[in-house]
Parts: C-alpha cells; sequence; structure tokens
C-alpha cells in the first residue's frame, strides 16, 4: 500500500466510521459506561478524541479582517504592460492565471454584521508560474497612518473598548486628534462610501506605492486598482439596519449566490504609473499611504480583468486558513519605501505563523502551484513527503541550483538612522477636494456622522477643539457645519 495515495483527503474516505488514527468505531452514538447506566469510563479513546478535536475546533481569529468571505477564479491580462514589469503572469495579453479571492471587513469580529461602518479588506492571491503573488488591499484608496508603528495603537482605538468591549467614540476621537494625516481616510469612511451595499459591488485597492521593474531593470512605481464591472454601490443608514436586521451575512451570502447562478462577479484591474525621478515634483509624498494620486496627472491605465467563477470547497480550509503576505512578491513587482508597506512585509507574515503555524504555507490554500524547492524541514504540523538525504546547499549530491537572477531596484540608499516624519505631511488638501466634490446632501451626512462620533459624551472639549481645526483646515465650511451641529446637541466647544 502506498501510504503517499492516502494522506489527508475526503477523496480517500472509508465507507464506515474511523478514529484519527484509521481503527473501525462500530458505535458512535453511545460512551463506554459501567453497564447501561454506569459512570464513563477514561479509557474510551473514541470519546475523548471526539471530544478533544471539537474543543480545538477553532482557530485563533484574525487581529484585523476577522470576517471575511472567500472566492476562487482566474486573471486574465488584456492589455500589454510587458514594458513595465519582467511579471511573468503579465506577460502578454490572453494569459491567465488561478486565483483566490478574500474579500472582509476590518475592525470586528468574525460573526458581525456586514453592514457595520468599517473598510473593507480586498486581497488577492495569484497563482503564479514564479510564485504566489498576494495584492493585500483594501475598498479605499488610502489609510488611517503611514508609519506601521503606529498601526497597533490605531487598531486599539477602533476596537471595542477592553473595560466594557464596547467600541466607543470618545476613543476613536481621542486617537486620530494625535493624527491629522487620517481626515483624507474619515472622508472615506464616514462618508456614504464607509458601508458598501456588498462585496461585488465594491472596488479595491492596493493602497500602497509598489514598483514595477521590467526585464532592462528599468523601474516605476505604481499604484493598483480594482473597479467592479457592475458598479459601486453603498447603504445609506436606515438602509443598513433593514439588511443587517434581517441578515448578518448578506454580503457573504450574495458573493456565494452570485456565483451558484452563474452571474460572476468580474473586476478590471487598473494602474498608476510614476516615474521614481519625478516623485520629488509633487506638493505630496507618492509613497504616503494617506495620499491618493490625481487621476487627471496620473491617468488610470487598464491591464486585465479578475473574474470569480468558483466559490469555496470549504469555508474553514479556503476562507479561514486562507493567508496572505504584502511580502509576497514575484519577480518583476517590487516593494517601495512606503513606511506602512515596509512594516506589513513583517507583521502579515508573522500573525499569520502565530495564527496558523510556522508551515501555513504548506496549506493548500496557501501553497504555490508552481514547482519549488528549499531546505525548510520539519516545525510542527508539517506534511511534506520528503525522501532526501541531503539538506543543507550547495551539495555535490544535489543537483538543485540558484534559480535564474531577475532585476531588483538597485538606485542607491542614504541617509542617517532617525525616527522621523516625512517632510511632505500636506494633511488636508485632498481631504478638503474630496469633500468639496460631493453634493450639498452627502456633506451633511458626512458632517452628521463626524458630529456623532464627537458628541460622544467622553469627547473632552480640547479633542473637539483639535478636530474641528484639523476639519477647518480641509474645508473652512467643513468645520463650521460640524460646530453647529455640536452646539445644537449642547455639547462643548
Amino acid at each position: 500500500m502506498d501510504p503517499a495515495k492516502f494522506r489527508p483527503s475526503s477523496a480517500f474516505n472509508s465507507p464506515h466510521w474511523t478514529t484519527n488514527a484509521g481503527a473501525p468505531v462500530w458505535n458512535n452514538n453511545n460512551s463506554l459506561t459501567v453497564g447501561d447506566r454506569g459512570p464513563i469510563l477514561l479509557e474510551d479513546y473514541q470519546l475523548v478524541e471526539k471530544l478533544a478535536n471539537f474543543d480545538r475546533e477553532r482557530i485563533p481569529e484574525r487581529v484585523v479582517h476577522a470576517r471575511g468571505a472567500a472566492a476562487k477564479g482566474f486573471f486574465e491580462v488584456t492589455h500589454d504592460i510587458s514594458h513595465l514589469t519582467c511579471a511573468d503572469f503579465l506577460r502578454a495579453p490572453g494569459v491567465q492565471t488561478p486565483l483566490i479571492v478574500r474579500f472582509s471587513t476590518v475592525i470586528h469580529e468574525r460573526g458581525s454584521p456586514e453592514t457595520l461602518r468599517d473598510p473593507r479588506g480586498f486581497a488577492v492571491k495569484f497563482y503564479t508560474r514564479e510564485g504566489n503573488f498576494d495584492m493585500v488591499g483594501n475598498n479605499i484608496p488610502v489609510f488611517f497612518i503611514r508609519d506601521g508603528m503606529k498601526f497597533p495603537d490605531m487598531v486599539h482605538s477602533l476596537k471595542p473598548n477592553p473595560k466594557n468591549h464596547i467600541q466607543e467614540g470618545w476613543r476613536i476621537a481621542d486617537f486620530f486628534s494625535h493624527h491629522p494625516e487620517s481626515m483624507h481616510m474619515f472622508t472615506f469612511l464616514l462618508d456614504d462610501w464607509g458601508v458598501p451595499s456588498d462585496y461585488r459591488h465594491m472596488e479595491g485597492f492596493g493602497v500602497h506605492t509598489f514598483v514595477l521593474v521590467n526585464a532592462e531593470g528599468k523601474e516605476t512605481l505604481v499604484k493598483f486598482h480594482w473597479k467592479p464591472t457592475c458598479g459601486v454601490k453603498f447603504l445609506l443608514e436606515d438602509e443598513a439596519v433593514v439588511v443587517g436586521g434581517s441578515n448578518h451575512s448578506h454580503a457573504t451570502q450574495d458573493l456565494y449566490d452570485a456565483i451558484s447562478r452563474g452571474e460572476y462577479p468580474e473586476w478590471r484591474l487598473f494602474i498608476q504609473t510614476m516615474d521614481p525621478e519625478m516623485q520629488d515634483s509633487y506638493d505630496f509624498d507618492p509613497l504616503d499611504v494617506t495620499k491618493t494620486w490625481p487621476e487627471d496627472v496620473f491617468p488610470l491605465q487598464p491591464v486585465g480583468r479578475m473574474v470569480l467563477n468558483r466559490n469555496p470547497d470549504n469555508f474553514f480550509n479556503e476562507n479561514e486558513q486562507l493567508a496572505f503576505c504584502p511580502a509576497l512578491v514575484v519577480p518583476g513587482i517590487h516593494y517601495s519605501d512606503d513606511k506602512l508597506l515596509q512594516t506589513r512585509i513583517f507583521s502579515y507574515q508573522d500573525t499569520q505563523r502565530h495564527r496558523l503555524g510556522g508551515n501555513y504555507l504548506m496549506l493548500p490554500v496557501n501553497a504555490p502551484r508552481c514547482p519549488h524547492h528549499n531546505n525548510h524541514h520539519d516545525g510542527f504540523m508539517n506534511f511534506m513527503q520528503r525522501s532526501e538525504e541531503v539538506n543543507y546547499f550547495p551539495s555535490r549530491f544535489d543537483p538543485a541550483r540558484h534559480a535564474e537572477r531577475y532585476p531588483i531596484p538597485s538606485r542607491p540608499l542614504g541617509g542617517r538612522r532617525e525616527r522621523a516624519i516625512i517632510p511632505k505631511e500636506n494633511n488636508f488638501q485632498q481631504p478638503g477636494q474630496r469633500y468639496r466634490s460631493w453634493d450639498t446632501a452627502r456633506q451633511d451626512r458626512f458632517v452628521q456622522r463626524v458630529a456623532d462620533i464627537l458628541n460622544d459624551p467622553r469627547c473632552t472639549q480640547e479633542i473637539r477643539r483639535v478636530w474641528l481645526g484639523m476639519l477647518s483646515q480641509c474645508d473652512a465650511s467643513m468645520g463650521q457645519k460640524v460646530a453647529a451641529k455640536l452646539q445644537a446637541a449642547g455639547s462643548a466647544l
């Protein structure tokens, strides 16, 4: 018998019940007792194994993005960008690459409603011929902070109060009163944009700036954008109450049902590009994750399309165990010096090793679909079939060699070690422009949502004044309208 043939897979199920070790189970209904009414015996291995396995069914939920839904499909190149990148999966129009996507809410728990005001995760894992590429983004093109040093504090402020486990506005207002760079993010989160109607009608963004490298080694800064072909839709407060009250998993069900019906959701991938030599020419820092690149200066360029045409075969295996990391790039795509991206490169793989174990990339949903080889042996739950005698490199007994060299960013780096804020903060121009692009009704809804947070009884006069100062620097009328709302509610200014 070849034991490898029977490695864990429901395809090789026996026709009768067994223990995990394969022993037959002739009674899966009754515990082993002394007599028909006596106490249960500790020697009942079957019972102990069954309960012990059940007790461990839940793995730690994600600290952020705990609530999510996955779907599988493919990416197809529609436009040639081989002059910008040597990435194999982008080599020519018509090339298709299998992928899996996970949409998620960010702050709240695994069982929370999908109608809460919250950023949405938009993470795509491409199974390319050169390894996996994880594009780990959100449905909002900017972020709250620009330095990963503040990420734990930011998440703590948005999470429920550790004393009472209630999300409270005063904690959010307090933390972000120290971070004026967050104003742009709030013009998305507290806008109608903050509650997507479902995952299918939602844009996606790579958020960070990355670097494309072509075969000659030429570098190009890039931002990624996903545009749904079915349009973008949001839920206003009254609508969200009705939808969430009838089905707290409405977005997950909408995605699953649409794919089951054959109405496959599709997104178009666009990029914005910039010459690295020009990045100091603008009034904002192109690597600042709290900024967008103006589309009239950096137009969207089409690249390809993503079609989701298969639901997960098992929610746990292909959603809960699905693990993304922005460190996973392929030749032709590289990291920029974006401070938040640089910290995520470490943090995401670290949290996956904590949540799933050191060998999480062996799990089928996370493993590359291309041949791969290294000497990363053993560790907890390592199920790789190995028969090699040589587990070191180099060796005259092992023909494995280095891969062919590929171009990477090579510009020289220089400077002093320091902890510093970027020179071009420019925190208020873009949020002000965004606010002024809305009609009056949309502006009023945004103002009311800001006022609702600042009306929290535990918000101090100082916190409100700081926020009004920041809002007024974005747009004078915005600050005035929020102040009027606070005064009408009797909040001290």
